[in-house]
């Protein structure tokens, strides 16, 4: 599994996908990655895995998170430079020939996104109650 967190942490809320994979690697020691924006070349940091969760900072999702199922798609160009988490799963079968990893979403609400800005503490809120959920969805598979 990867966990493959977005966001710029110098504008407040919208680091929330960098700080749940930092809390991710911290308490379970799982592969991750950070990365300001999804980029074609990622497609690369996909392979060989079985499953992959995306996780960003959302302006207008559900409180305090929320997590649905990825298809690929929709199709991308070739001078696209930034990707929706769908997109990437499109260049990873265009590239590789190979049907892409099962993938969820998992958006965090967020408040505040100013420039200069740190987390607010009702984004806070929400990364730990997402970083709870998580961590309960990893123990059966720990038990196995």
């Amino acid at each position: 599994m990867l966990i493959f967190g977005w966001g710029n942490p110098s504008r407040g809320d919208d680091g929330l996908g960098p700080a749940f994979v930092g809390e991710a690697l911290r308490r379970a020691g799982v592969d991750v990655l950070v990365d300001y924006q999804l980029q074609p070349e990622h497609a690369l940091d996909l392979v060989g895995r079985d499953e992959v969760l995306f996780v960003d900072a959302s302006t207008s999702g559900e409180e305090p998170f929320e997590v649905f199922e990825l298809a690929p798609g929709p199709k991308v160009t070739v001078s696209t430079h930034h990707l929706s988490p769908g997109g990437l799963l499109a260049v990873y079968e265009r590239v590789t020939g190979k049907k892409a990893p099962h993938a969820r979403v998992l958006a965090i609400r967020g408040w505040a996104f100013g420039l200069g800005e740190s987390l607010s503490d009702r984004a806070k809120q929400n990364l730990e109650a997402a970083l709870d959920w998580w961590l309960h969805q990893q123990e059966p598979a720990a038990a196995h």
